[in-house]
């Protein structure tokens, strides 16, 4: 293996090599991290103006950390288990489930979910996810990128002045903070990794 070849490759692949039982391993890391939404969706920290879920934080690391691809397939079987009537996201079953949940105010959010992953993950494959500066670049991205679909959703749905001051505004603070822990969780886990690989 290259150099340049292992400069690219996701964190998991680093932890978990792709050639051992692809098949296996994909599916394991699939359900692994689509459980970790779930269950990231549920948990709640009390912080303000709103309540502050840990899940678009889950997203970004999964998808840093997991790659486009998997990062994506991951993030979408989590969609399609909502779709199917699984109680899987935020406020659910007491707000709704499947479908009609899914085009409800947070559709665009969920959205955003697939397309965060996919360029974080996109990024981290160039090396993104090595420092700290380039984590904090390709994360904030990443939140973008999670939160205009969001946004632009809620805005048909009730307005754009609404739509910013309910979809965006109170939740900019714990966007804030959780971009600040993943950009540090990730460069902590490669350095954690090299230096395992040294010692061996």
């Amino acid at each position: 293996m290259s150099i340049a070849t292992a400069a690219h490759q996701p964190l998991i692949d680093r932890l978990w090599p792709a050639a051992e039982r692809p098949l296996v391993r994909q599916a394991i890391l699939v359900g692994l991290g689509s459980l970790l939404l779930w269950a990231s969706a549920k948990a709640q920290v009390p912080m303000w103006p709103v309540p502050m879920t840990m899940q678009s934080f889950v997203v970004l690391v999964i998808g840093m950390g997991y790659g486009a691809r998997l990062g994506t397939a991951t993030v979408g079987v989590y969609l399609l288990q909502g779709a199917l009537g699984l109680p899987v996201f935020a406020g659910t079953p007491e707000k709704g489930i499947g479908l009609a949940y899914m085009m409800g105010t947070t559709g665009g959010y969920l959205v955003g979910f697939v397309i965060a992953a996919a360029t974080v993950g996109w990024l981290a494959e160039r090396g993104w996810d090595r420092s700290l500066t380039k984590a904090v670049a390709a994360l904030a991205v990443g939140s973008v990128l999670l939160l205009v679909p969001g946004v632009a959703w809620l805005a048909v749905l009730i307005g754009s002045q609404k739509a910013i001051a309910l979809g965006l505004m109170p939740f900019l603070a714990g966007t804030v903070v959780k971009l600040a822990l993943a950009a540090a969780v990730m460069p902590l886990a490669w350095r954690a990794v090299e230096a395992r690989e040294r010692r061996r």
